[in-house]
């Protein structure tokens, strides 16, 4: 147990870094080293998995991420984009690989994250999970068989607590829509329709968000030509499996050099 790979989560108290945490934890293939949370949160200081209700586990909730990720060969995050932003940077100072899930990052974001990779490894990704990642690559493929005279758009649902919209996933399936076709997803994007908007422009591809209740996840990529529709869809009915594709991605970074990956590179798709 004492060679296996040590991961840190930040978010600790958060859905997602509670079941990251339980995903470890349950793993025989590495070891929970830390948990952090941000200043002045009600966790830090305590045995995170008695505040998380069960048993405790002997790992102390901490806010000086620098040292928690010092003690460690991977940090698993699903926060904020300006937490990542600086959890990048202390991963890269600590030379552990840093695997992120966070959305709704900016281009400026995404830059600084790049600096980082100088470092260190990062395997980002708007998904971790094994169908979704599948279902990008098809989307892809798709696009580059059909032409303009299809139109793409991409409808995802979320539960009501999600902030960002469209969602990093479905902005993933967008961005692979956009490379099959050879276009910028930027150049050709179409959301937030409203009102009287005019027809739809050819080649555009547009997005649709849906939020409320518990879902977890559900993405549709819709070709729609005249007299036939194309669509390729993935329902996640339980959040587990991002937390299993994430794990596993901390681990093949284990043996990767420094520099930026995604869930393709992880599965070899």
């Amino acid at each position: 147990m004492t060679n296996l790979p040590g991961i840190v989560i930040t978010g600790a108290s958060g859905r997602m870094g509670q079941m990251l945490i339980n995903t470890v934890l349950a793993s025989d293939k590495c070891k929970l080293v830390g948990a952090v949370e941000r200043v002045g949160h009600d966790w830090i200081g305590q045995d995170v998995g008695l505040a998380m209700g069960g048993a405790s586990n002997g790992i102390t909730v901490t806010d000086d991420a620098l040292e928690a990720f010092s003690k460690a060969q991977a940090v698993i995050d699903f926060t904020a984009p300006a937490a990542t932003v600086a959890f990048s940077a202390l991963a890269a100072q600590a030379g552990c690989v840093h695997v992120i899930g966070t959305t709704g990052m900016s281009d400026e974001d995404i830059t600084k994250l790049g600096d980082a990779a100088n470092h260190c490894t990062i395997v980002r990704a708007g998904n971790m999970s094994l169908g979704v990642n599948l279902l990008t690559k098809l989307t892809k493929m798709v696009a580059q068989a059909l032409d303009a005279d299809f139109d793409v758009e991409v409808v995802e649902s979320h539960h009501n607590r999600k902030v960002d919209a469209p969602s990093g996933t479905a902005l993933m399936l967008g961005e692979a829509a956009a490379e099959g076709r050879g276009v910028k997803l930027s150049e050709v994007t179409d959301s937030g329709r409203d009102g009287i908007t005019g027809a739809r422009k050819r080649g555009d591809i547009g997005f649709s968000a849906i939020r409320g209740g518990d879902v977890v996840g559900e993405h549709d990529v819709m070709f729609l030509g005249d007299g036939e529709r194309i669509v390729l869809r993935h329902v996640a009915s339980d959040r587990s499996l991002f937390a299993k594709g994430a794990v596993k991605a901390a681990l093949w970074g284990q043996t990767q050099k420094p520099g930026e990956y995604d869930m393709m590179d992880v599965l070899g798709l």
